[in-house]
């Protein structure tokens, strides 16, 4: 029989109701969302069973749908929680369970700030059969060999055309009558990303907590590991569990669940849990903007309120020494990964409220303050590059454009962090310990590397778990400041 004879055969789905209270309308996305994913995993069971087809299986992502007829005037500090003007929206959902907070808080913030109903339905947006399984599901086998055609005639498959970044490169535009995106992502696209995040870091999604650090070196987490097992040790820290790769969790009374991972994923993370996932999440993502732009191409989705980065960089400065910090103030991106995302000619800002607080760790901790903090830190351009051995190239060019950007630091993945943060909207900042200075002459030996790390890793990292944790306290409207709004922005954070 070919695929196009085949009747298209559908969950009964429920009438679309309207809510005016936000964890009864999420609720209502879990209900739908379950409903078709498992409708999608009983037919792929049934075809595997060797059961036969009986038409095309699809079933659709729930979606939120909003509508206004008022210019409503909110609060003009407020970054999110509100649309633009008069108006449909919509965005489809997955997940729902996952991301329950999330949602809570944004339709919370929508029906005050409006006093309209959100409504909740089917989309007609179909759930590719990949992203039906549930976390772990393992299939072995092909399903084409006992269907005995493609597997994309039976049930739906990922589509690209769902998966872009056009809502947060601003690339949409809309007439009077278009439906508009209320988050930043489409389902489809979250989806994608959550995939991709339990395949790089060997953890599952659910993990991650709101605040990110990412590092350039294992020494990093050898410390945070340290930290966090002392962590979830003390009934004071509000820390609860810490999760390794492999999905490896230890409490205060239990070690890890599992054994370790014989190899360690591309990316790993750790998460040391707290509730709210107000907890920390840190992430090796090895060397280079290749790995930095997929990393958080992916975390982004998760609507962290804060990553920043802690790792190492190349002093220019004759003025610096081995072990001090820079705290980047602007960006120089010769990283190239984002070149058609985000034009280079774009600003990227230093955000004043991450900016503080890593200040003020790096005091708390070193007991620097005020103008004795500058024997130790320095505020200024950090300038990213895509080639490490850049210095076996003729240096005229780069060094000269490195003089006139002011950069005081050279690494290969902070301007990409920070870029992308800007992009996806999430609060980003940098914080990089001066590891070597090839302009003076100063190159790693490896006695001098070893004492560097014994002595300067753990201090840098309790600077950026500080700085964290001050973050933590601060309001998330606060937080997620109205400098990374563009014109148009969903009313979703």
């Amino acid at each position: 029989m070919a695929s196009e004879e085949f009747d298209i055969l559908c969950p009964d789905a429920p009438a679309p109701a309207r809510f005016t209270n936000a964890k009864d309308a999420v609720k209502a996305l879990c209900e739908l969302y379950e409903l078709s994913t498992n409708y999608i995993r009983e037919r792929f069971q049934d075809a595997l069973n060797g059961q036969p087809v009986e038409g095309r299986y699809r079933a659709f992502y729930p979606e939120i749908r909003f509508s206004t007829h008022s210019h409503t005037r909110v609060d003009s500090r407020l970054a999110f929680g509100y649309v633009a003007g008069p108006g449909d929206y919509s965005t489809t959902v997955t997940r729902p369970n996952l991301f329950a907070y999330y949602l809570e808080t944004q339709i919370g913030l929508l029906i005050e700030n409006h006093n309209v109903p959100v409504t909740v339905a089917m989309s007609d947006t179909p759930i590719p059969l990949h992203f039906a399984f549930l976390e772990g599901t393992h299939v072995e086998g092909s399903l084409e060999d006992k269907l005995e055609r493609p597997m994309r005639d039976v049930f739906d498959v990922p589509d690209l055309a769902s998966t872009d970044d056009r809502i947060v490169n601003s690339k949409m535009e809309f007439g009077p009558d278009d439906v508009v995106p209320l988050a930043p992502f489409t389902a489809q696209r979250t989806d994608y990303s959550l995939h991709r995040l339990a395949h790089y870091t060997a953890t599952n999604p659910g993990h991650f907590q709101n605040y990110v650090l990412f590092t350039n070196y294992q020494f990093y987490v050898d410390e945070f590991v340290k930290f966090a097992k002392e962590a979830i040790g003390d009934p004071n820290s509000g820390y609860t569990e810490f999760v390794e790769p492999g999905n490896r969790i230890s409490t205060a009374t239990n070690g890890p669940t599992d054994p370790a991972l014989a190899r360690l994923p591309q990316m790993p993370a750790y998460h040391l849990k707290r509730n709210g996932q107000c907890g920390i999440t840190m992430v090796n993502i090895g060397v280079g903007p290749s790995n930095a732009k997929t990393i958080t191409d992916h975390v982004a989705v998760l609507r962290p309120h804060t990553w920043l980065m802690l790792g190492h960089c190349a002093g220019l400065r004759n003025s610096q020494r081995l072990g001090d910090y820079v705290l980047a103030h602007a960006y120089v991106r010769e990283d190239h990964v984002l070149d058609d995302d985000l034009p280079v000619w774009i600003p990227v800002p230093a955000l004043a409220e991450v900016q503080v607080a890593l200040e003020e760790a790096v005091a708390n901790v070193t007991g620097y303050d005020g103008y004795d903090l500058k024997q130790v830190m320095r505020t200024g351009t950090v300038a990213t590059i895509d080639n490490r051995n850049w210095e076996l190239r003729d240096q005229t060019g780069p060094v000269q454009r490195l003089s006139q950007s002011r950069a005081v630091g050279l690494d290969m993945e902070s301007a990409t962090i920070a870029a992308n943060g800007f992009r996806f909207r999430v609060p980003y900042g940098t914080l990089l310990c001066v590891s070597d200075k090839p302009l003076h002459g100063e190159l790693k030996l490896p006695g001098m590397a070893t004492d560097f790390y014994n002595t300067q890793v753990r201090q840098h990292l309790a600077i950026g778990i500080d700085a964290l944790e001050s973050l933590r306290d601060m309001p998330s409207e606060q937080l997620h400041s109205r400098k990374l709004r563009s014109f148009f922005e969903t009313a979703f954070q």
